[in-house]
């Protein structure tokens, strides 16, 4: 297909700060972790030893639904996306995401290099970038904000932070190997950046 916006998949572990440097941009966002399935899924993978759903586990995400909104907003500009409460473990309604006056936009999520290499076969990605920042800055980033969201109980938030600090150079690994380039926080915003500028034209 013919893509007319630019998309950026901006990937990285939870707690790196992605929405905020996405936000810093001036970029739109579509945050891609509305496109987690409902909770009551019975086919939803279960984490062995916390109990709850494993939402760390890409089953755990509508891949094809947010691959077809990626298609509809590089081609048409707009779409309907889900919008996702994590507390509630559900979809609870959607929203208009449009791309108004920008030639490119931000897709980002846990699960976003899941969608690198299907973008690139359709010729919608201009840049697909891991953010790659301190460990211990982002565990304590994640724990605050799911605190202040009261996402779960405050001892299961703990107990999944803990685990997923001792898993982020794998998550960041494995996201590299999808095809996501790692930058730090200099670079993620370079690329933001650069993205929303229009390609030069040369003249002969």
């Amino acid at each position: 297909m013919t893509s007319h916006a630019r998309l950026v998949l901006l990937a990285g572990p939870s707690g790196s700060g992605k929405t905020h440097l996405a936000e810093e941009s001036g970029l739109p966002i579509l945050d891609l972790d509305h496109f987690y399935r409902d909770g009551d899924d019975p086919t939803l993978p279960r984490h062995p030893t916390l109990g709850i759903v494993d939402w760390d586990d890409p089953r755990s995400w509508d891949h094809e639904g947010a691959l077809a909104a990626l298609v509809a907003i590089c081609r048409d500009g707009v779409a309907e996306v889900p919008v996702y409460d994590i507390s509630r473990d559900g979809r609870v309604g959607t929203r208009r995401f449009e791309l108004a006056a920008h030639a490119a936009f931000v897709g980002t999520g846990i699960f976003a290099a899941e969608l690198v290499a299907p973008a690139r076969e359709l010729g919608l990605v201009a840049d697909a970038v891991v953010v790659r920042r301190s460990r211990l800055k982002n565990f304590l980033r994640r724990l605050s904000r799911d605190l202040r969201e009261r996402r779960k109980p405050p001892l299961t938030l703990v107990r999944r932070g803990v685990r997923l600090l001792r898993a982020e150079r794998a998550v960041v690994a494995r996201q590299v190997s999808l095809g996501a380039r790692p930058c730090d926080r200099a670079g993620t915003l370079r690329a933001l950046r650069a993205a929303d500028r229009p390609p030069s034209s040369s003249r002969g």
